[in-house]
């Protein structure tokens, strides 16, 4: 029997160094999480979660899919591909499903300020949504403006906006801002917190200011902290590194027991996030991350503010800009260098960007870089989820390999058509191969089906039909050569289950069947009743149908 201290999953992070570490989290770290979070903003079935996060992320396989098995609430999924193809589809489901609860980076809903046209929002109506949860990457105060006053004709009410803090070390969420609050913008003296790490309020007409975001208290059962470097806790409005612990948090790093070390730097319960922030009214205010902190005369110098206003420049790529430390070897004291991609290629233009960029950081840092990088497309990595590898970039960049040039274009192109070439005459002897075998194991279907087809219609018990069903796939597989190897067998239950594959192939069935050897109920489409040739013989073994729905 599973036991809730049982590892559930590993659950790999980012990797914006280039390492990914394997998180290790129990049932019962998932539980408490779903509990805490559910609690914190009043889940119930009555709720629908609309999403277009992947499963591989955590939001959207602990927060949407898991969050829905556990509150029985519905979940409208629809693949990240047709939200970033048309940003709209995700507005359009909240719509027609009546959605009340939904998740997304940052980007999203910048990406909806500025990509969808009016045209599309034509009837719109989002007063269904009640909490929009805004995470998994820094929250820029000007996009949730931006959101809130696009889509506030459309019925999105400011209350929705939820923005929030978590990190795959506690599960998902560790911070959460409790229902029908809105965005909080902490406004904080910028020279008080570049120097002393002070997060002195500003005044209304200040024009140095430093914004921040509020992203909640800590989750029931859950606790944050800001100590210094030597690990003494802070008092509010003072910045330094964030610990946490709480039922949700992983013991650990998955066969890594140096980096395991790191995470619990005092040896107890307490665990390093690697996260910058300061806490002002129980709520948390993220600064940057540890590793990208730039100290520069005295001052501490947070890359995601810098990346941001390059990145409004024109001509620069926006959300392809990398700003990072250098070590100067020569000094011994740290260079601010800024990557940004264009697509420009004069020397008048690339000159005029590099320019613009310097007045920004002086603009808003109160000096300029050492060097600017203007690199083509792609220079700029990224992490599977988005977050700029700024670890990688600047080693590249230290190395004399960021944006360098590949192979002449006459030696790839010539490769490549050898290597084409090569591949089409493997292709047509392929070909040839498969269309024999197809041909073969068609002939061994054509004779195999009618029959078994026609004992399942005729046999009066089920067992007996189930028998034939099995028998018939068994040998189809055999005559075919198809090899199955069945692994966890064990781990089915003693009485009768639902198997559910976790994709969509009529290949499942035929495989399951021929696999397990006991009855099972399997899940089709509806529309498959339809087919009298098929939809009969289906619901004779035992199949159980299920109604589907377009989510857009």
């Amino acid at each position: 029997a599973v036991k809730t201290q049982d590892l559930a999953f590993l659950q790999y992070t980012s990797g914006s160094t280039g390492d990914p570490k394997g998180v290790m989290l129990t049932h019962a770290n998932l539980l408490a999480n779903l509990r805490a979070m559910g609690a914190k903003v009043g889940a119930t079935s009555e709720d629908v979660f609309v999403s277009w996060l992947p499963l591989y992320h955590d939001m959207g396989l602990i927060g949407a899919a898991l969050g829905s098995l556990y509150y029985a609430f519905p979940l409208v999924v629809m693949s990240p591909l047709s939200f970033l193809a048309r940003p709209g589809r995700w507005l359009r489901a909240m719509h027609r499903h009546r959605g009340t609860l939904s998740a997304a980076p940052n980007f999203a809903y910048e990406l909806c300020v500025r990509a969808i046209p009016d045209h599309e929002l034509e009837g719109l109506d989002l007063s269904a949504w009640r909490i929009s949860i805004n995470g998994a990457e820094p929250v820029s105060p000007a996009t949730l403006e931006r959101f809130i006053a696009r889509f506030a004709p459309y019925g999105f009410r400011r209350e929705t906006m939820a923005p929030v803090y978590g990190l795959a070390e506690c599960s998902v969420g560790l911070a959460l801002q409790p229902p029908n609050r809105g965005p909080v913008i902490d406004r904080v003296k910028r020279d008080t917190f570049m120097t002393g790490g002070r997060a002195e309020p500003a005044a209304p007409d200040d024009p140095a200011i430093l914004p921040f975001v509020a992203c909640g208290q800590p989750l029931p059962g859950h606790q944050i902290r800001i100590v210094d470097d030597q690990g003494r806790e802070l008092p509010d409005r003072r910045e330094g590194r964030l610990e946490f612990q709480g039922p949700s948090a992983t013991s650990g790093y998955y066969c890594n027991p140096e980096a395991t070390r790191r995470l619990f730097p005092h040896g107890d319960a307490w665990l390093d996030s690697g996260d910058r922030g300061y806490l002002a009214d129980g709520d948390i205010y993220l600064t940057g991350r540890v590793k990208d902190l730039i100290i520069r005369g005295g001052r501490n110098i947070y890359p995601y503010e810098l990346e941001q206003a390059v990145g409004e420049i024109p001509g620069i790529r926006k959300g392809c800009v990398a700003v990072f430390a250098s070590a100067d070897p020569a000094t011994g004291s740290e260079r601010l260098v800024v990557v940004a991609e264009t697509r420009a290629v004069q020397p008048e233009a690339l000159e005029h960007l590099r320019q613009r960029i310097m007045n920004a950081s002086v603009d808003l840092l109160g000096v300029p870089p050492d060097d600017v990088k203007l690199a083509p497309p792609r220079s700029v990595l990224k992490t599977s989820s988005g977050k700029i590898r700024r670890a990688a970039i600047r080693d590249l960049y230290e190395r004399g390999a960021l944006g360098r040039s590949g192979q002449a274009l006459w030696l790839q192109l010539a490769r490549i058509g050898l290597t084409s070439g090569w591949a089409q005459v493997r292709k047509v002897g392929r070909g040839i191969s498969e269309r024999l075998f197809a041909g073969y194991a068609w002939t061994v279907f054509g004779i195999l089906a009618p029959l078994t087809w026609l004992g399942i219609m005729v046999l009066p018990k089920r067992e007996w039909r189930w028998t034939l069903s099995r028998l018939g796939t068994r040998l189809l597989a055999q005559f075919t050569g198809t090899s199955l190897k069945v692994r966890g067998l064990e781990h089915l239950p003693a009485d009768s289950c639902v198997l559910v594959a976790n994709h969509s192939s009529y290949l499942d069935a035929y495989v399951l069947m021929a696999a397990i050897p006991r009855h099972f109920h399997y899940v089709a489409k509806r529309e498959l009743l339809d087919n009298r040739w098929v939809g009969k013989p289906l619901e004779r073994i035992g199949t159980l149908f299920v109604e589907r729905f377009d989510v857009q």
